[in-house]
């Protein structure tokens, strides 16, 4: 079995999250033997020339020293603690960068191909989740389940102001919703959605609530700038108030209109000729019936 295959089926596997550290900790023997040789991927922050000097200038200078400079340099046991802690951190750098790169190959087959999964990247590390575009299809899956957990009208209310306003204070957040909210904040803290952050350096010394990352775990969110914008909120807003048509309702067309206008004032004439014409008959009977 690959390497690629033994961290994907580690990141499906994982319920939370798994941080590339955590990958190359579990893989870092492997990742070794099938990376390139060290500097070839390089770290960010580093200059190749500098991974390269570091890793290739080592056994130079051991074959350079002579037999006095080590047994000179023998008693030296702080710097030998150093080199031997320098090396393993290269040697976990190294296992991280090929690790990574496995990764992001993952992603990018997932993201080509006609999957309906993708790895992305939530709360720090990588985690399984079900592509946008068939969010309905799901949608409809999880209807027929027992929702782990439902959150009243008011504690979203307020977990919304937190999310976009932390930290923030009780009372802030009773302002902006115009209601007291002590027992939902209790709410939401026994469900660890939030958490407290201090206190406000104000009078009082109010206590600061923020999100925690249960809250990003249960939103698949990656941070929290990857919450929905005002704008984004208006254009949903007005996308469900577009109004429907009522056919019953549907005003016809202007020719259908004067057709009708026409056939009715028609219809008035011919009743108006009708009437005076039997008006006149009774007229001429009542003369000769009168005559004598």
């Amino acid at each position: 079995m690959s390497l690629k295959a033994k961290i994907e089926a580690v990141i499906y596997a994982a319920e939370e999250p798994i941080t590339l550290a955590l990958l190359a900790a579990i893989f870092a023997d492997e990742a070794l033997a099938a990376s390139l040789p060290f500097g070839a991927t390089v770290p960010e922050g580093e200059e190749p020339s500098t991974c390269i000097a570091e890793n290739a200038a080592t056994p130079d200078a051991e074959s350079a020293r002579s037999p006095e400079a080590e047994d000179a340099q023998q008693p030296r046991l702080p710097m030998e603690d150093a080199e031997v802690k320098k090396q393993a951190r290269l040697r976990d750098r190294e296992a991280r960068n090929a690790v990574q790169l496995i990764v992001e190959e993952l992603i990018a087959d997932y993201a080509n191909n006609e999957r309906g999964m993708e790895i992305r990247e939530i709360a720090g590390g990588y985690r399984m989740a079900t592509k946008a575009e068939y969010h309905d299809a799901v949608r409809s899956f999880v209807k027929s389940l027992k929702p782990q957990m439902k959150l009243s009208l008011q504690a979203l209310e307020t977990l919304a102001v937190i999310a976009y306003k932390q930290p923030v204070t009780a009372p802030e957040i009773s302002e902006i919703r115009g209601v007291d909210t002590s027992g939902v904040l209790g709410s939401l803290m026994a469900r660890k959605l939030i958490t407290t952050a201090g206190r406000k350096q104000v009078i009082g010394r109010p206590i600061l609530y923020k999100t925690t990352k249960e809250f990003l775990l249960r939103f698949g969110l990656k941070d929290v700038s990857e919450l929905p914008s005002i704008e984004e909120f208006e254009k949903m807003a007005a996308d469900m108030a577009e109004p429907e048509v009522d056919e019953s309702e549907t005003v016809a067309p202007p020719e259908e209109q004067a057709h009708s206008t026409k056939t009715f004032a028609e219809d008035a004439l011919d009743g108006a000729s009708t009437s005076g014409n039997e008006i006149a008959a009774a007229t001429d009977e009542s003369d000769n019936g009168a005559t004598p």
